[in-house]
């Protein structure tokens, strides 16, 4: 972790829609000794509750869910294009049935906190959880997005993580 600097979340300068929507992001819960990652292109950055935030989505079949409901802090991985194969890889794999580390070259390593970052990251934003909630059918006013990303129902968990450390490259 020697290569990366501690800055303020105030002090990030990254376009958010280009960091989560174009380039996605690993999210990570769990510790060094039991975690798993996945990649995702939703997600959040603001100011909520007096708190710099980030929000994450997590589907309940994902594998990941479990680390992050059973988690008080997650990890949001941002990576220089060299590795979008490894965040394919992540996002199309199942930790459940393969070693993702093995697979991509991802070097993860503990947090301060005791979350899990990876040394290839760019950017890497420790989160500590403050609120969980579930995307709910009644709560959609335009039917035609739930119907495109839902059409099964499978709502997402969504994690509300005040940004407790970011670390940059």
């Amino acid at each position: 972790m020697t290569h990366f600097t501690e800055i303020a979340s105030r002090d990030i300068r990254d376009n958010p829609f280009q960091l989560v929507g174009r380039e996605w992001m690993l999210i990570t819960a769990g510790a060094l000794n039991a975690f798993n990652t996945m990649t995702a292109s939703w997600g959040t950055f603001g100011h909520l509750w007096e708190r710099d935030v980030a929000i994450c989505y997590v589907r309940p079949q994902r594998h990941t869910y479990g680390f992050m409901e059973r988690s008080g802090v997650y990890t949001l991985s941002f990576f220089d294009e060299t590795w979008r194969k490894a965040l394919e890889y992540c996002g199309t794999h199942s930790g459940r049935e393969v070693d993702k580390m093995a697979q991509t070259g991802l070097t993860p390593f503990a947090t301060p906190a005791g979350a899990v970052g990876f040394e290839q990251a760019r950017l890497i934003l420790e989160c500590r959880k403050v609120y969980a909630g579930d995307i709910a059918e009644a709560g959609f006013v335009d039917r035609a997005v739930m119907d495109g990303v839902y059409p099964d129902r499978d709502f997402h968990r969504f994690y509300v993580g005040e940004i407790s450390r970011v670390l940059r490259r």
